[in-house]
């Protein structure tokens, strides 16, 4: 049986990777920060079976090492670092009224604690067959594509998570784990907003897609939910 974990799973775009693998036939471990609070989750698991709803907060480093204390043995296929913080979007998250609590705390969330998760997960990942990590960036974090300036916080802890991405591959290549930094696009969540582009299902979907199609020569690139590659 194959299996998945996927941080951040109570709603968006985590959500959406639950149900897709789990209706894919894969053994779906789904964290979130409130298990007792994640209705859409529950009654996911409840319908399809095969989703294990486990509780975490992944800046937690006890939390960290329960998981890895409770999966100890288990094989992990693929790990999706799904859970993310935007941050603060009004004039905190700008020039001459930065706050660098919050920057602190995107930092951690978005670029620290994902790479302290796969480090707690790596044996599990050795057991599996794909030997997958997935990181969820942003375009956002891309030097290149920033032409419009301004957003620091969100920006430069998605710029590190795909330098911590980029570095992990290289290290892990040795045991034939395969890294990928994902730009999901602008996706109607919670976080996206309104006015963004794609579903969450199309944005999954696609990828998934990413996913299933990385090899030794693709680990340690940035792409696209479609396929496309993202200038550093």
């Amino acid at each position: 049986m194959k299996t998945v974990l996927i941080t951040g799973a109570n709603r968006g775009i985590g959500l959406q990777f639950t149900k897709q693998y789990a209706e894919a036939g894969y053994t779906v471990f789904a964290t979130t920060r409130t298990p007792l609070e994640s209705a859409e989750l529950n009654a996911l698991a409840n319908k399809l079976g095969n989703i294990k709803v486990l509780s975490l907060d992944i800046t937690d480093e006890k939390q960290i090492a329960g998981i890895k204390s409770m999966l100890n043995g288990q094989a992990i296929d693929i790990l999706i670092a799904n859970a993310g913080y935007y941050g603060p979007k009004d004039e905190t998250s700008q020039f001459g009224q930065l706050d660098q609590v919050e920057w602190l705390k995107t930092l951690h969330i978005n670029t620290i604690a994902p790479l302290k998760f796969a480090e707690a997960l790596i044996d599990n990942l050795l057991l599996g067959n794909e030997r997958k990590i997935a990181f969820l960036s942003s375009k956002m974090g891309s030097m290149t594509d920033n032409g419009s300036g301004g957003s620091y916080i969100y920006r430069s802890s998605k710029a590190a998570l795909n330098a911590a991405t980029k570095s992990l591959a290289i290290d892990l290549a040795e045991y034939d784990v395969k890294v990928v930094a994902l730009h999901p696009g602008w996706v109607l969540t919670d976080m996206g907003g309104p006015n963004a582009l794609i579903n969450s299902e199309t944005s999954v979907k696609g990828m998934r897609s990413v996913i299933n199609k990385l090899t030794e020569k693709t680990s340690g690139s940035f792409v696209a939910y479609d396929g496309q590659p993202i200038p550093w």
